[in-house]
Order: C-alpha cells, then sequence, then structure tokens
C-alpha cells in the first residue's frame, strides 16, 4: 500500500489517503472509526492496515495533478539520522566510519515536504548540500531486537533529502544543527508499507540537482543494513512507533566534487528511489 498526506479539495491542512492508481483516496472516509492520521493507522497495527487496504482498493479516487503534498512522515517522535553509513560517501567526506553507526538527531522544524521550497539565509551557508536517503518508519516498539526479527519492527519506508550546511558540520563537533535548518529534512511524497518492499538492501537511490546526476547507487551498498541499525538503536532506548530513521547517504556529495557542486538560489534537487517515489525541493537563498 501506497500512501501520502495532501491538501484535499475544501480542506486547508494535509489529509492522510491511500494511492490508488484512481488517484488519492481518503483515509478517514474509508469507513467509521477509520484513522485520521498516520500515527493512528500506524497504532491499529496489522488489522487497520489491512482493513485500510481493502476499504480504497475499489474506492473512487482524486487525482494527485496540483495537490500539494504535506511531508510524508509529518509528526515523528524523533528522527534518527546515520552518518556514514556507505563506504564512498564515508571516504569522500575523509571522515571515518567508526565501529558503531554515527547517529545524530533532526530537529522537527526541519521536516517538509515534496515541491516546497526551502530557504537560508547567504550569510548562513553558501555550502548547502544534497543526500539521498532510504527512510524507515517503525510500526512497534522495538526495544533490544535482534536483528533477525529487526524487520518485523517496519511499517514502511520513504525518500528523505538529508540537505547539510558543509560549512557548518565541519565547524562544529556535532551535527543536528547543520542538518536541521527550517525544511532541511524532506521527506515523501510517498510511504510505501513493508509488505511490498521485500528487501531494502535491493533498492536503487539516486539525486539529480539541476538536470544533473549526482547520485547513483544501491542500498546494497549501505555499510551496516537497515536490519543492523535497527538492533543497534533499539538497545540505548526503545524506538517508538512512527520514528523516522534516515540510514545515510552514498557517494556523491556535492563537497566532494571539483569543481564542487552546492544548492544554488533557485537551484532543484530530486532524489528517489526506484519502488518508493521521487522527491523534489526547490531552494532559495535569501539575501
Amino acid at each position: 500500500m501506497r500512501l501520502a498526506h495532501v491538501v484535499l479539495p475544501g480542506s486547508s491542512h494535509p489529509q492522510l489517503v491511500v494511492v490508488t492508481p484512481r488517484g488519492a483516496v481518503a483515509v478517514a472516509g474509508l469507513y467509521d472509526g477509520a484513522p485520521h492520521d498516520l500515527p493512528q493507522l500506524i497504532a491499529g497495527g496489522d488489522d487497520a492496515r489491512a482493513r485500510v487496504a481493502a476499504a480504497s482498493a475499489d474506492a473512487p479516487g482524486i487525482a494527485l495533478e496540483g495537490l500539494t503534498f504535506g511531508p510524508a512522515v509529518p509528526a515523528p517522535p524523533v528522527v534518527l539520522a546515520i552518518g556514514l553509513n556507505y563506504a564512498a560517501h564515508s571516504s569522500e567526506l575523509g571522515l571515518k566510519a567508526d565501529t558503531a553507526p554515527t547517529v545524530f538527531v533532526l530537529w522537527p522544524n526541519s521536516l517538509s515536504a515534496h515541491e516546497q521550497t526551502t530557504t537560508w539565509p547567504r550569510t548562513l551557508s553558501e555550502s548547502v548540500d544534497y543526500e539521498a536517503e532510504l527512510g524507515v518508519i517503525i510500526g512497534r516498539p522495538a526495544k533490544d531486537v535482534a536483528e533477525a526479527d529487526a524487520l518485523s519492527h517496519v511499517w514502511g519506508y520513504t525518500v528523505v533529502n538529508d540537505i547539510t550546511a558543509r560549512d557548518i558540520q565541519f565547524s562544529e563537533a556535532q551535527w543536528s544543527r547543520c542538518k536541521s535548518f527550517d525544511g532541511f529534512t524532506p521527506n515523501g511524497p510517498f510511504i510505501v508499507t513493508a509488505d511490498e518492499i521485500p528487501d531494502p538492501q535491493d533498492l536503487h537511490i539516486w539525486a539529480v540537482v539541476d538536470g544533473q546526476v549526482v547520485q547513483d547507487a544501491s542500498t546494497g551498498q549501505m555499510i551496516r543494513p537497515v536490519s543492523t541499525l535497527i538492533a543497534h538503536l533499539s538497545r540505548s532506548a526503545t524506538l517508538l512507533p512512527g520514528t523516522l530513521i534516515s540510514t545515510g547517504s552514498p557517494g556523491g556529495a556535492g563537497y566532494s566534487r571539483d569543481p564542487q557542486i552546492f544548492l544554488r538560489d533557485r537551484s532543484t534537487v530530486t532524489v528517489g528511489i526506484d519502488g518508493i517515489g521521487e522527491l523534489t525541493t526547490h531552494c532559495r537563498i535569501l539575501g
């Protein structure tokens, strides 16, 4: 099942919809007591997911063209990001992929959506970079889970662009601020439920900036696969339902290129993962 948050006609706020061949079907209208948002749908477990899928199978939909998207995961309990999880990316940044994953938290103000415009002041950074990443959404609490069981805790997958101010990243000891400017964590446009992604390590991941392909890789190149990341994170804290994990970026970052490629005023960056979707962000630099 494929879901999204879109602003439907007659509404001013994004609503959870099932995306079908006939268009967007509002989840809340499928049956009495249907979930109104993603947390409610996740909380309903397999039964709720199956009922929504069945009820939306033949329901009429509204064309997605022209509709405004909200973030695929609009209000997660936390966004956990993983750094240096592809050898090519850690090498190009000149950083070591340590014996344990590099973990940091992204601030909620950074969440944004497909086709939205992200802005930042020129005085703050002129070295803003892109990072295509697979996003993992936790479906049921995960505490001390084994790698063999970790994927059973995944509810679905989405696309994340982990936008990064590189000059700030290399000037500070932690990475949360450089990646948490307003709008620096676009995600979406779709969530694909885990049953439709049999192997999260067999997905084509890529990025295009202003028409140029800049990242082109496979999630199979992760140093630590999704199952390992979930098992590791769950040892120190319970991963709550709805948690979004951004699993790291492959090689091809603009910082490492010669000449360097940074996001400019009016740049457009699209990151995508085959089988999940394409996420586009427009950029404006202020001042």
